[in-house]
């Protein structure tokens, strides 16, 4: 299928590891031209001469002038922006009980307000153009019980913004969507310490929680971006899709 994004100019925040690094791969395999976000700047490198991203920016998101700098330095480096996406976030807290109100304020400063001011700078530039997409990478956990409440609270924060955001901008001809996976493997701190303490936890988890009887790959996330961004899905508008396998319990 033809998806007709070569050229389009994609910011990937959280993009140098995991999900965010298969949806950079995705459009630079449509033929994009690819910024990506992050606060490690030996994985932005890594991930630039692996992939060859064309620009990469250190950036915390936690901090409101960062967040500023980005947009105004990935528009000066490519004349515009034409597809944000949001995936930078981060897991926090445990019950809720035993989370403070402060690892709650992070939670949703990081995986919410971080991704509701990128997408207000980065909106004017798709207004002027008359066309843009924002995708907010959400969680099924945004949508049910499951996991920590902290980042379950942010990522339902960030699928009801999507609705709101993209009532709002839709007219101007900008297309703001979402995606909520499911359990995804990817190299990562929390996966390894699981994996250490139960070689086999992977195959019990998938056999209890997912239908599918396997865990997510980063890529399909990858791929169900690069649609979303596509003129083919030019009639999905403010929706949070599900990509997870059957591991979602919701009917709807």
């Amino acid at each position: 299928m033809e998806l007709n994004l070569k050229g389009k100019k994609v910011l990937v925040t959280g993009g140098a590891r995991g999900i965010g690094k298969a949806i950079a791969q995705a459009f630079l395999a449509e033929g994009a031209q690819v910024g990506i976000a992050s606060r490690s700047y030996t994985e932005l490198l890594q991930t630039k001469k692996e992939m060859g991203i064309q620009k990469i920016y250190q950036k915390d998101l936690l901090k409101p002038e960062h967040r500023e700098q980005l947009v105004f330095e990935f528009i000066d480096d490519f004349n515009t922006i034409d597809i944000l996406v949001n995936n930078a976030a981060a897991n926090h807290g445990n019950q809720v009980l035993n989370t403070p109100p402060n690892v709650f304020e992070d939670a949703m400063a990081l995986n919410f307000i971080s991704a509701i001011h990128l997408s207000q700078l980065a909106v004017q530039s798709m207004i002027e153009n008359e066309e843009g997409v924002i995708i907010n990478i959400s969680s099924i956990y945004g949508k049910e019980s499951g996991g920590s409440p902290s980042y379950n609270a942010s990522k339902a924060a960030l699928i009801s913004f999507t609705k709101a955001f993209s009532s709002e901008v839709i007219k101007d001809n900008v297309r703001v969507v979402g995606i909520a996976p499911g359990a995804v493997y990817h190299p990562n701190k929390e996966w390894e310490r699981r994996l250490e303490h139960d070689p086999a936890y992977l195959k019990k988890y998938a056999r209890d929680k997912i239908p599918a009887g396997r865990l997510g790959k980063p890529e399909e996330i990858g791929d169900t971006a690069v649609f979303l961004a596509s003129d083919k899905a030019s009639w999905i508008v403010g929706t949070t899709i599900s990509v997870d396998g059957g591991q979602s319990r919701l009917n709807f």
